[in-house]
C-alpha cells in the first residue's frame, strides 16, 4: 500500500502538532517549576526577614513584663512600709493619749452606725 501525498501531508501535520503539543507541555512545566521555585525562595527570604523582627519583639515584650513585675513588687513593698508606719503611729498615739483614742474610736463608730442607718432607711423607702 502506497501513501498518497495527501496522507503523507496529514501525517506530517499530525507529527508537527504532536511535537508542538509536547513542546508546549514542556514549556508549561518549566514555567510552573520556575514559579514554584520563585515562590519558595520568596517565602524563605520573608522568613529570614521576619524572624529577627519577631525575636526582637518577643525580647521587648519579655523585658516590659519583667519591668512591670518589678514595679508591682516595689509598689507593694512601699505600701507595706507605709501600712507598718501608720500602724506604729496609731499604736504610739494610743499609748500617749488613751482617753482621746477611745473617744475618737467611739465617735467614729457612732458616725458609721448613723451612716449605715441612713442608707438602710433610704433603701427601705425605695
Amino acid at each position: 500500500m502506497s501513501m498518497t501525498p495527501s496522507n503523507d501531508t496529514s501525517g506530517k501535520l499530525i507529527d508537527q502538532a504532536s511535537q508542538s503539543a509536547d513542546h508546549a507541555i514542556r514549556a508549561t512545566q518549566q514555567a510552573a517549576n520556575q514559579a514554584v521555585d520563585s515562590a519558595g525562595n520568596a517565602l524563605q527570604d520573608l522568613r529570614k526577614q521576619t524572624t529577627p523582627v519577631l525575636e526582637r519583639a518577643s525580647e521587648q515584650v519579655s523585658a516590659m513584663a519583667h519591668r512591670g513585675l518589678d514595679s508591682v513588687r516595689e509598689t507593694s513593698h512601699q505600701l507595706r512600709l507605709k501600712a507598718e508606719h501608720a500602724s506604729d503611729s496609731t499604736v504610739g498615739y494610743i499609748r500617749q493619749e488613751p482617753v482621746k483614742a477611745v473617744l475618737i474610736a467611739a465617735a467614729t463608730g457612732a458616725a458609721l452606725m448613723a451612716l449605715v442607718s441612713l442608707v438602710a432607711r433610704s433603701r427601705h423607702h425605695d
